[in-house]
């Protein structure tokens, strides 16, 4: 029994198994059934995910996460165990660390198994993403409580819900922007997984994130708008930077429909080639580990997309992934709770 230790449950969003139709299929399954992924009514969502998105897309995905894996696997993946393994040795005297996927594997529910087997004291449980989304953190943090509610004997949990403006989170991702030197670059676009907009406004009852203030300060009622936290997101690490007005944007990334978040960064791209910006700089604080989003999507589709429209040159930073920053960094949102 671990009763005087803590344990650190580290969640990411997940990824197939493998870049097979079959574990696509099965991760996209699991994934797109999620109430908080596609928040329809239930039959419009079971018959929309299960008889047209999940077969017509799998086999698409596929191809998408061929391109994504390495040697080492899915990125997303060994980024965050290598994580752990930084974490952990930081760690050692007074806290185990335990990684999980919402989808797929490392298993959760194994994850919280182990857990409970050890007898720990305390669990403190910290959502990979930094702006508070209900399909991110929500869906991740109602999977925990899930398992838990099963227990009989209940531990001291603590969730931390979101941590884009923590300073040790701002001073990594700026520090690792800082180092690909963005004053060389004609333009450094900031991108963000984008949300259905019926899901913004969710956040805030009555209040259209349409006509939300939010794009030039965070509102009272922007503590978990996930439009207003990426802004403000935004708004640190410019000032972290020292970046001039002008000199950089905000968009959203990988929609499913012109529903969704905007400026969409592929039109953001294509406005920037078009205007005479040969060479930008793309970096995405909504993502701590690389993955297809970052890999693919931007490093190698937006890439062509602003080559083809005239552009020559875009670079994406790198993520946090394990770097020696981002682990003190965890540490540090961690430290108030082990």
């Amino acid at each position: 029994m671990r009763t005087n230790k803590t344990a650190i449950l580290l969640i990411n969003v997940g990824t197939p198994d493998e870049p097979t139709v079959k574990a696509v299929r099965r991760y996209l399954f699991q994934f797109l059934n999620d109430r908080r992924v596609i928040d329809l009514p239930l039959l419009a969502q079971k018959l929309l995910v299960n008889l047209i998105i999940v077969p017509f897309r799998a086999p698409k995905s596929t191809k998408l996460y061929q391109r994504l894996w390495t040697k080492d696997g899915s990125p997303l993946v060994y980024h965050t165990l290598k994580l752990q393994e930084k974490l952990q040795a930081k760690v050692e005297d007074h806290a185990d660390v335990f990684v999980a996927m919402r989808y797929q594997n490392p298993s959760l529910k194994k994850a919280l198994a182990a857990i409970k087997t050890a007898g720990y004291g305390k669990v403190v449980v910290l959502p990979l993403f930094p702006q508070y989304a209900s399909s991110t953190n929500g869906t991740a943090t109602q999977a925990v409580w899930k398992e838990l509610s099963k227990w009989n004997t209940l531990p001291d949990v603590h969730v931390i819900n979101q941590f884009y403006n923590h300073p040790a989170f701002l001073d990594a991702f700026a520090q690792k922007i800082a180092s690909y030197k963005p004053a060389e670059y004609d333009h450094l676009i900031f991108t963000y997984h984008g949300l259905p907009n019926r899901q913004l406004d969710k956040t805030h009852p009555g209040i259209s994130n349409a006509t939300c203030t939010c794009e030039k300060a965070l509102p009272d009622h922007g503590k978990f708008c996930y439009k207003a936290t990426c802004y403000e997101t935004t708004r640190q690490l410019v000032k972290r930077l020292g970046l001039k007005e002008g000199s950089y944007s905000v968009s959203f990334q990988s929609r499913l429909s012109n529903n969704w978040m905007t400026p969409f960064t592929d039109k953001n791209l294509m406005n920037r080639a078009e205007t005479g910006a040969t060479n930008i700089l793309v970096a995405a604080p909504s993502f701590v580990a690389d993955c297809l989003e970052t890999v693919v999507e931007i490093g190698l589709d937006y890439k062509a997309l602003f080559i083809e429209k005239g552009g020559k040159k875009l670079t994406l930073v790198e993520s946090l992934n394990a770097n020696d920053n981002w682990v003190d960094a965890v540490e540090s949102i961690l430290s108030p709770y082990i």
